[in-house]
């Protein structure tokens, strides 16, 4: 199991869309990862949340929660042998724990804990709450998102995580978001090696 939650390591900047329900993050994603002809991490808990809802009507529960990070986990250590120089994330195993602690009364796996805080990531791009919710089977709280972003937020700063938060319409956070990372990929000391390696 403890494997099965271990990131891989990799010469990749890696940059995390981060942040509540219904904040753009999938959409900005998507553009990143298009913008940088590199691969982008989806969201496992997603899929596996609505199979789970068309089956049974249940929501998610506590016992998803190492389910979800291992999906989302080896989807992104999949994923990131098909990325170039940036690496692209939907979410990650701390968002995995953020909604843990939120849901379940401050309770977190300690496997999920464990490897969500020993996972490395050069950016989290925090979605602000500025954007239309757009409600669906699996979203809810739509009265309290201002409570889940501080609650991103907190998570960020108790840890010293390296973050940037996104206003704005979709224009200016794309914008904002790609001027950071090619701030990342210039500064990176790796990224010269992987563009010469992708020549040869």
């Amino acid at each position: 199991m403890e494997e099965k939650l271990k990131q891989k390591s990799g010469n990749l900047v890696k940059v995390v869309l981060y942040g509540p329900e219904s904040t753009g993050k999938t959409t900005l994603a998507k553009r990143l990862a298009e913008h940088y002809k590199t691969a982008w991490v989806p969201e496992f808990a997603r899929d596996y949340l609505q199979e789970k809802w068309d089956r049974e009507q249940k929501a998610c529960e506590r016992k998803d929660m190492i389910p979800i990070a291992v999906g989302q986990m080896e989807s992104e250590n999949e994923l990131a042998k098909e990325a170039d120089t940036v690496l692209i994330l939907d979410t990650n195993l701390l968002v995995t724990m953020v909604y843990s602690e939120a849901y379940y009364d401050g309770y977190v796996d300690p496997l999920l804990e464990k490897y969500a805080l020993e996972s490395q990531y050069d950016l989290y791009l925090l979605t602000y709450i500025d954007t239309p919710w757009e409600p669906d089977d699996l979203r809810d709280r739509p009265d309290r998102r201002e409570e889940m972003f501080d609650y991103f937020l907190n998570t960020l700063d108790t840890h010293g995580l390296p973050y940037e938060i996104l206003k704005g319409d979709k224009e200016e956070r794309f914008i904002k978001a790609t001027n950071l990372i090619d701030k990342l990929i210039a500064h990176d000391p790796t990224t010269k090696r992987r563009s010469k390696a992708n020549k040869e």
